[in-house]
């Protein structure tokens, strides 16, 4: 699993790394059932706090991303069968950090649709 961090990034630490985590999980590059790397490993090979990860690890499981438990780390979870409005309301979220991300970044509107076109060819 690779996971990058960049500390020159407008955007905060943990979400560069909740939403690669995302990414990876939503595409299948991580499996459910796939164990993730401790809290203090993946803080220590990001070289960020470990307070960082956990907060990453707790808004995936908030999401039913992943699934913690003590003594026995942090798993991919199932996919789970998601109702339209779930899948609207979610993909609306999406789209608000995909936004705030793209003008913290100072690109414009169609500057950021142009990506997301981009990115699904």
């Amino acid at each position: 699993m690779i996971v990058e961090y960049d500390p020159n990034s407008p955007v905060p630490p943990y979400e560069q790394v909740r939403a690669q985590l995302a990414t990876m999980i939503g595409s299948g590059v991580l499996p459910p059932g796939t164990q993730l790397p401790s809290i203090r490993q993946l803080a220590a090979d990001l070289g960020v706090a470990t307070g960082t990860i956990a907060r990453v690890y707790r808004e995936l499981e908030a999401d039913g991303l992943v699934v913690s438990r003590v003594r026995h780390g942090t798993t991919v979870a199932a996919r789970p069968s998601l109702s339209r409005a779930e899948v609207a309301d979610r993909l609306a979220e999406a789209a608000r950090t995909y936004l705030a991300t793209a003008r913290l970044l100072g690109a414009d509107l169609d500057t950021a649709v142009t990506a997301l076109r981009t990115a699904a060819d």
